[in-house]
């Protein structure tokens, strides 16, 4: 009676909403795949029997996909999770996309996403019985008695895969080990009896066979085949159906999506030492391909890398053996878990090396860009801004644009810090780093009231790091007040980059007076020579409420350009914000 009422309720809820999705782009529930037509079109019926938006299409491997939908995505998620829930569909049915299905087959004669009707399969010729000795008519299946027999012929590994299988359906929760004891017959019994099977324990050859296909399901889904590559020196499996090798640039052979599954693939190949798998290992975590999330394990001669966000999960191993380093990468759309699980399995399981290594000049002729590496976009922060030393133990004082609705923040891309205190109105945040540092120079800050037109000078990474250190803009102050007179605020003379904002202001002794403020978001666009900074007042008084004291200056004698651009390196610091 629940499962009952549970269609009914899909069929009001998401009825609708999947003739929406039909207009635009719906994607599926693929819950079982068959090799021939004939046989597809008999599991379409008895699941259409019980289940509303029943369809079936042909795929490109060549097998026929029996799926539910169209529906829009967020619908297709909890048509997932409950039919799953009630049994009323494999376990490792998955989410598929319209891009995989061809001629559609079910209901007969339909043609949703105009790509034809598949050919209804063939009559069986019906031959004349012509009796010879010693031959009898082969049954449709077998007795208890033959499958016991076809039993036996069984590998061990042949066995283990039937419990995975049935593991994977939800009929088997012990010990993959291939003996097949109570608790195995148990689940084929109950395996055969939702399957509308004669529950007798014991799986025939035609019920090995289907249940097998039913769990490589995701795997044909996308194409699963054998790849080898000579020159990388590579063979494993992969899904062909989502990527496809676009180029090589060393170490990586790159393999780019093929449909808006939106998968990727990396092949890692060349020569090195532990030295060299150890900053493969770094280099891999600051791409964009591997989100900050997840874990990672360099351990020996090998490491494993997982990561997960932003929409995507992405796993990489690799190891050194022999001098050579050889690994590869998946990068995998989220909300698809059982499909990349099942991928990422048979990718892990089938990687095999030869000797090749490719070329380490491969790829020299494409294109060079400082935020690539051998082709792969290195991750960016959503916001760069300046800070600087407010202490002798690295406390940091910036703006508190770049402490808003980040998942990180660093210095320089790897030092992580945590936000000590955050004044929205004074627009400065204090930051804390993780462990104590040594900083070169420490803010000294000037109790004297600069006057108007005195020198200024703001170091900051103008471009937001592109640059790699700091520069020094020179300008002069226009007023010790902000535009509209308020105190706190000073106004200069200066162009500076909204990279600078966060910078330390320095009077001509050297002694921060300030710090850089960011353009106003108010919608005012203020000409290029009109800066805002935040008086010494306002700095240390939010030292102050984040249990801090900042240092004073006890001189005011001009400093050489060298000196002040001494001091300045080794005060300003980059600040990223992370998604």
């Amino acid at each position: 009676m629940t499962r009952i009422f549970t269609v009914i309720t899909f069929f009001f809820l998401f009825g609708l909403r999947a003739a929406f999705a039909q207009q635009g782009a719906g994607v599926w529930v693929q819950i079982e795949a068959q090799p021939s037509l004939r046989e597809a079109q008999e599991r379409a019926q008895t699941y259409a029997n019980a289940l509303p938006d029943v369809n079936g299409f042909r795929l490109n491997s060549g097998w026929y996909a029996i799926v539910l939908g169209p529906y829009l995505p967020e619908d297709a998620q909890q048509v997932l999770r409950v039919y799953r829930a009630e049994r009323q569909i494999p376990s490792d049915s998955f989410i598929a996309f319209s891009n995989a299905l061809g001629q559609q087959f079910w209901p007969i004669g339909a043609n949703i996403l105009n790509r034809g009707v598949a050919a209804p399969p063939p009559e069986p010729q019906v031959q004349p019985e012509q009796p010879q000795a010693g031959l009898s008519p082969q049954a449709a299946d077998e007795t208890r008695a033959e499958a016991l027999q076809g039993e036996r012929l069984l590998t061990a590994q042949e066995r283990r895969d039937l419990q995975t299988a049935l593991q994977a359906a939800g009929f088997y929760s012990s010990t993959i080990d291939g003996a097949f004891g109570q608790g195995t017959r148990r689940s084929m019994s109950e395996w055969q009896r939702f399957n509308g099977f004669e529950a007798t324990g014991v799986l025939t050859s035609l019920q090995r066979k289907t249940l097998m296909d039913d769990y490589n399901a995701p795997l044909i889904s996308v194409g699963m085949g054998r790849y080898a590559d000579p020159q990388a020196g590579i063979e494993l499996d992969l899904p062909l159906g989502a990527v496809a090798l676009d180029r090589y640039e060393a170490p990586f052979a790159h393999f780019q999506p093929t449909s808006d599954l939106n998968a990727q693939a990396l092949l890692i190949s060349q020569e090195g030492t532990a030295a060299t798998l150890r900053a493969l290992y770094e280099v891999m975590q600051s791409l964009e391909i591997i989100p900050l999330q997840g874990e990672r394990t360099l351990r020996g001669n090998s490491f494993t890398i997982e990561g997960r966000g932003n929409g995507i999960v992405s796993f990489t191993q690799a190891a050194l053996k022999d001098g050579r380093i050889k690994g590869f990468t998946l990068v995998w759309p989220e909300n698809d878990e059982a499909r990349r699980a099942r991928v990422l399995a048979a990718m892990r399981a089938s990687f095999a090396t030869t000797d090749a290594v490719l070329d380490a000049g491969a790829g020299a002729d494409a294109e060079q860009r400082i935020d690539l590496v051998s082709g792969l976009q290195i991750r960016k922060p959503r916001l760069s801004r300046s800070g600087f030393f407010a202490d002798a133990n690295g406390t940091i004082l910036t703006v508190a644009e770049v402490a808003d609705s980040c998942t990180r923040i660093t210095l320089n891309s790897d030092q992580e810090v945590q936000v000590a205190w955050r004044d929205a109105d004074l627009g400065i945040a204090v930051l804390r780093p993780g462990r104590a540092l040594a900083p070169i120079s420490v803010a000294e800050f000037s109790a004297e009231q600069p006057r108007i037109q005195s020198d200024v000078a703001v170091s900051g990474f103008s471009y937001e790091g592109a640059l790699g250190a700091p520069t020094l803009t020179f300008g002069q102050i226009a007023d010790i007040r902000g535009l509209n007179g308020e105190d706190g605020v000073k106004r200069l003379a200066l162009s500076a980059q909204p990279g600078d904002a966060g910078g330390p202001v320095f009077d001509d002794s050297g002694s921060v007076i300030g710090m850089l403020l960011p353009t106003p978001s108010d919608g005012r666009a203020l000409p290029g020579s009109v800066s805002l900074a935040a008086n010494v007042d306002r700095l240390t008084d939010v030292l102050t409420k984040a249990g801090l004291s900042g240092q004073s200056s006890q001189t005011a004698t001009p400093v050489s350009p060298n000196e002040l651009s001494r001091r300045a390196n080794g005060m300003t610091v980059l600040v990223h914000c992370w998604n």
